[in-house]
């Protein structure tokens, strides 16, 4: 026991000797150096208000706790850093991904518990990567237009950098000049050329991907004090040696030459004024980490850049854009390439509520959204949050009907999202939204207390997950997903919009027509699409109508306009969940397999039973999630009824089996699709109990279809009808209508009437 005591005692001063060493050592490297770190997502004074309140932030200490025990697991299980080989999901893909979490982790770690065990971890990997990283050759995975050398693609060794550079500042004072030299020298310097100089399709682009690749080389120029690199991460490399017709990794078409390019192109060209990012939600969650993790590193470090007030505060609109483009329970709607599920509860929608709430005004609707995340950023915008959610200061954060201008001017298109108490009805006509866009303009999907009715498919791709395609976009993502067919809208002629080429449809864009939401009772999005079909004019309004006169109240009325030059086949398909319960037709199950077409996704869609439509109306009723529904559509008896399935040609099983139906007119120059949408009802599988399991619309009618006027009847149960009335050709306010409709006369002012 005594000479345990002794060996104890003599540790200790040894550790306090090593200790008090390393102090000089620090204070030296800091005078020499006038050194300011921790100053990217850390600042010192930050850190300093941060010490002196933990124990009295219930959130933030929380997270610290549970970061903690993460980070001290890795450490007891030891560095690993294996040499690459795999794709997404892969051993050393994860673990090299896991590597730069838990070192940004530990680098936060230091600073507020001032434990030098998370510093010597953190130097002893960067040691580790910077013998490693000399001796890599390119990824031995060739897929990539732009092929990495820790991952398969520069993307994700953008992504390493952009955590590590974190690290690195957490600890830079710690580290001697030696090693940070060192560490600059064979690791830092050459990784950030990598992502640059050498990777220019990659880095001069406007796109996610570059927004990585721009921020990382960024964020470790603002480590290292670099100038020139920080130069190139914001304004791009100055070269124009890229081929305009290099294809990426999303089958997009890489277009940078005489384009603005950099970190600031970034944020000029996808994000319209509104804050909508012109990929969809789910590369826009993707992409603000980087876009706000350097705008915090950009305020601290260079604040004569009023990074936060570029373009009119883009950046902390987005982050409120991106919040309303999400679901009931926070789940983005999967607009373009999208994984279902994405949600606001990701590590990106953190760290952005965090930013938005600290530098944007702290808005304390934010703090609700906060309050759900029930986690933080270890920093100073996570302190606020902390704080605010501790003295009370939490606001509901109200979703309600808003539409978000798509285009660098807010000019080419739109999102519109019309809500009342349950329903979501979300109506695309954006622009392309660059090479993870699809072919689906004037499309929509709608929302019932969170859950999907008829859906959009989102990608074909299993992110991260090994088996399949390594984790990659599956080649039904361009067969299947990309094209016009798998969404809800107009096809014709069994062609996708713009012949499914990018190069066509990322120079066109739908136009909106109106939005108007004043009156909750009938609110109505109407837009126009003039290029996706030559000699071809789409024109779809949608209402989301509040109605008590019909039993459940709510319902959404599609009126879909196609006017063309030339006789034409014209199929506008709906994708539900749940199972049908009854349609209003009789139709024919096929006994024998076969596809719908041949290509532009036809291809993929099996038929599973075909039909005459009624002479009148079509009404198909289904359940889904103990709610009943039903589409209720003006038919003519040419038109055809296509039950259909998605899987087929699909030999390794990558598509969901997911049911539609496909209304189909043939021969048809113009035509006008009305249909009704209604849930109504619920069924108790406890009590085995239905309750209004049938649509209370009896009928809907078109009354009138001109070049100038729609006009559609909607008849309920009880024979009480309402009329919708638009003008197809003024949207004016001010306008003054007068019709005579079936010796009825109608007046009233502005672009439509219902009554």
């Amino acid at each position: 026991m005594v000479l345990k005591k002794y060996v104890f005692i003599i540790s200790v001063f040894i550790l306090s000797a090593c200790k008090n060493d390393k102090a000089e050592t620090i204070a030296e490297n800091t005078s020499d150096k006038n050194s300011s770190h921790p100053s990217l997502i850390l600042t010192k004074e930050g850190v300093k208000d941060i010490r002196a309140k933990l124990g009295t932030i219930p959130l933030f200490d929380k997270t610290l706790e549970a970061v903690k025990q993460e980070v001290d697991a890795e450490i007891n299980a030891g560095i690993e850093i294996p040499i690459p080989k795999d794709f997404s999901g892969g051993y050393t893909h994860e673990q090299h991904k896991k590597n730069f979490l838990i070192l940004q982790k530990a680098g936060v770690l230091f600073q507020i518990l001032d434990d030098e065990k998370y510093a010597v971890y953190i130097r002893d990997m960067f040691m580790e990567y910077a013998k490693l990283y000399p001796t890599l050759p390119l990824h031995p995975q060739e897929r990539s237009y732009a092929r990495g050398k820790l991952f398969w693609q520069c993307l994700n060794d953008s992504n390493w950098l952009v955590y590590a550079s974190q690290a690195y500042d957490c600890i830079y004072d710690w580290l001697s000049k030696e090693e940070r030299e060192h560490l600059e020298k064979d690791l830092f310097i050459p990784f950030a050329n990598f992502i640059s100089k050498e990777n220019p399709q990659f880095f001069n682009r406007v796109h996610n991907h570059s927004t990585w690749g721009n921020v990382a080389v960024g964020m470790i120029a603002l480590v290292m004090d670099n100038d020139d690199l920080l130069n190139k991460a914001l304004y791009g490399l100055k070269t124009d040696s890229i081929a305009a017709d290099v294809k990426d990794d999303d089958g997009g078409f890489i277009k940078s030459k005489n384009q603005k390019v950099g970190f600031l192109a970034n944020l000029d060209e996808p994000f319209s004024p509104d804050g909508y990012y012109t990929e969809g939600p789910y590369y826009q969650r993707y992409a603000m980490y980087p876009f706000l993790i350097f705008a915090q590193a950009l305020e601290n470090k260079k604040p004569e850049l009023k990074i936060f007030e570029y373009k009119d505060g883009v950046l902390i609109k987005a982050v409120d854009a991106l919040l309303n483009l999400s679901d009931k329970d926070g789940d983005f709607f999967p607009i373009n390439d999208a994984q279902k599920g994405m949600s606001y509860y990701s590590r990106e929608l953190v760290t952005a509520v965090d930013i938005a709430y600290h530098y944007g005004g702290k808005n304390s609707e934010l703090l609700s959204i906060a309050k759900k995340q029930d986690k933080v950023n270890l920093d100073d915008t996570g302190l606020s949050i902390a704080l605010g959610i501790k003295n009370n200061e939490v606001k509901p954060f109200t979703k309600e009907s808003i539409t978000l201008k798509d285009g660098p001017n807010g000019k080419q298109g739109a999102i519109s999202i019309i809500r009342n108490s349950n329903l979501e009805l979300v109506y695309k006509y954006t622009s392309q939204g660059l090479s993870h866009g699809h072919y689906d303009k004037l499309s929509f999907s709608l929302y019932n207390d969170g859950k999907e009715v008829l859906q959009d498919y989102g990608l074909a791709r299993f992110v991260n997950i090994e088996q399949k395609g390594g984790g990659n976009y599956l080649k039904e993502n361009t067969t299947w997903a990309k094209q016009t067919i798998a969404h809800n809208t107009i096809i014709q002629n069994e062609t996708s919009h713009f012949n499914g080429k990018y190069e066509i449809g990322s120079k066109n864009h739908s136009n909106e027509y109106l939005f108007n939401v004043e009156n909750k009772k009938v609110q109505v999005v109407s837009a126009k699409e003039e290029n996706a079909y030559p000699g071809t004019i789409l024109h779809r309004t949608m209402l989301l109508v509040n109605d008590t006169t019909f039993i459940n109240h709510s319902f959404v009325l599609d009126l879909y306009n196609v006017s063309s030059n030339a006789l034409n086949k014209y199929d506008l398909p709906f994708y539900y969940s749940g199972q049908l319960m009854q349609a209003n037709f009789k139709y024919q199950q096929q006994s024998e397999i076969k596809t719908l077409g041949s290509s532009n996704g036809y291809q993929h869609l099996f038929v599973k039973a075909l039909a005459d439509a009624p002479k009148n109306n079509l009404q198909f009723n289904w359940l889904d999630n103990n709610v009943f529904y039903t589409i209720t559509s003006a038919t003519l008896p040419t038109d055809k009824i296509i039950f259909v399935e998605t899987g087929a040609n699909d030999p390794e099983f990558n598509l969901r089996r997911d049911p539609g139906f496909i209304i189909r007119k043939n021969n048809t120059k113009n035509a006008l699709f009305v249909t009704a949408i209604e849930p109504h009802g619920t069924y108790s599988p406890v009590s085995e109990f239905s309750v209004n399991s049938y649509s209370s619309i009896a009928e809907i009618k078109t009354i009138l279809s001109t070049k100038d006027y729609s006009a559609v009847s909607i008849t309920n149960i009880n024979k009480e009808t309402k009329t919708f009335i638009l003008c197809n050709t003024n949207s004016n306010k001010e306008a003054k209508h007068t019709l005579k409709i079936n010796n009825k006369d109608y007046n009233w002012v502005g672009p439509f009437m219902y009554n």
